[in-house]
């Protein structure tokens, strides 16, 4: 997508650069194209991202539509279905309490005319009563059955529904898994960065790391793609291995890694940071048939606490400069943020362009 956005600075923020790309190439900047380009610019489908940079500067309406019934068909068919299969079980939920409900209604009925006959003065005591006890065992018996299968008909609705959330959730989690590391993807980054300023109280122990690894386009030129994806697959291992279970990572970009730590002080971030970066550099990274040696990689980390920043999209720009700073200052480092650290532009929070 770089033949259409020349400049960040021209579009500082991710709604301002899809509407100008939109814009450039001639789409409508509606809704549905908006989700399109969208997906193409935080890079989850790479696939997407190059079809719909060669579409070129004309794209038609058709064409856009095309590329969205050939990319998203199969989200929209789970979420339609998921939808269509809670509809039906709810209306099933309604039919069985609607009916329940006229059970009870006739049952009431039956009792008021039975206490009204037994309080008739001129009906036979003993033959009252026994009809009424006669009456009143087969309606009970038969409320109460009516009941137990009420009971029956709603716990299965309701575990069909479970079955549903479930599938919906699994389907999120995957959605928002990068396929190539099974790390979060840039997706779940976004909604978890700005989750942090959703509690004022989180900001003071959390903090935000980027991760870059060092010179990886030439890994990519010398050994070719494959080998860079096992390479970014074993860097994903590293850094999953060396923070607590409950850290967020996530692969943001490229070669680019994200790491949100909460509950953590300033030094035991960077402590973080370097034990990443240590472990790292010291893995061998050869093929095992061949002998041929990859390596080595080294990572260059940028940190600032969520604290010193107003809001998600400067927490993003502080901790980006941080990490220029580190492959400014030789790479293979980590840096913490400090004012008067300046670059000559910042990445939007929400979009990531490799």
């Amino acid at each position: 997508m770089s033949t259409v956005i020349t400049s960040k600075s021209q579009v500082p923020d991710v709604a301002g650069q899809i509407i100008y790309a939109m814009r450039a190439m001639g789409v409508a900047p509606i809704p549905r194209n908006y989700e399109l380009f969208y997906e193409a610019y935080i890079g989850s489908n790479p696939a997407l991202t190059k079809d719909l940079a060669a579409l070129g500067s004309n794209a038609s309406q058709t064409e856009i539509d095309s590329l969205s019934a050939q990319y998203f068909a199969h989200s929209t068919r789970i979420y339609d279905d998921a939808h269509a299969r809670i509809i039906t079980e709810l209306d099933g939920v309604l039919r069985t309490l609607r009916q329940e409900q006229t059970s009870l209604e006739s049952y009431n009925k039956l009792l008021s005319e039975t206490f009204s006959r037994i309080s008739a003065k001129t009906a036979n005591s003993a033959d009252l009563l026994r009809n009424a006890i006669t009456i009143l065992t087969e309606a009970t018996g038969d409320t109460m059955a009516r009941g137990e299968k009420t009971v029956e008909d709603v716990a299965q609705r309701s575990h069909e529904m479970d079955q549903v959330r479930k599938e919906l959730d699994e389907y999120k989690r995957i959605a928002n898994t990068d396929s190539l590391t099974r790390l979060s993807n840039r997706r779940a980054f976004d909604d978890r960065l700005a989750s942090i300023f959703n509690n004022p109280m989180n900001k003071a122990v959390t903090a935000l790391v980027l991760a870059d690894i060092d010179n990886f386009k030439k890994v990519n030129d010398s050994f070719g793609h494959p080998v860079g994806d096992k390479i970014l697959a074993t860097v994903a291992s590293v850094i999953r291995a060396n923070v607590r279970r409950d850290v967020f990572v996530a692969r943001t970009g490229g070669e680019e890694f994200a790491l949100i730590v909460d509950g953590n002080t300033v030094d035991e971030v960077m402590s973080i940071c370097e034990r990443i970066r240590r472990t790292l550099e010291s893995t061998p990274f050869r093929n095992s048939r061949t002998r041929v040696d990859y390596g080595p990689i080294t990572m260059s980390l940028g940190m600032c606490m969520a604290a010193d920043a107003k809001d998600p999209g400067e927490l993003y720009s502080k901790t980006d400069i941080a990490l220029y700073q580190a492959k400014n200052s030789g790479r293979n480092c980590s840096y913490q943020y400090q004012n008067g650290m300046q670059k000559d532009f910042g990445k939007s929070w929400l979009i990531y362009k490799s």
